[in-house]
């Protein structure tokens, strides 16, 4: 979602620099999650990992590029759906 946002909503090519520094943040939050893999996405979830910095940033990702899911990548768009259910 991440280069679906640098990619068409600020017009880069290859991410840059502060889209690579929120990926980067993102890999690392998730990858010390106390749920773990069995969590449903991070909107929902009772704690919040990031800095609330981070946080604006991502949901703006997420705006943007959520919806364009669909179109670009029909099957992790319904998959992140799934996950919100559980």
């Amino acid at each position: 979602m991440i280069r679906l946002y640098c990619r068409y909503k600020e017009g880069n090519t290859a991410l840059c620099e502060s889209c690579r520094a929120l990926l980067s943040y993102a890999h690392a939050r998730l990858s010390k999650c106390p749920f773990g893999d069995g969590k449903s996405t991070c909107r929902l979830c009772k704690i919040h990992c990031y800095k609330p910095d981070m946080r604006e940033q991502m949901r703006a990702v997420m705006r943007y590029a959520g919806p364009r899911m669909l179109l670009r990548h029909p099957w992790y768009a319904i998959k992140h759906m799934l996950m919100e259910l559980r």
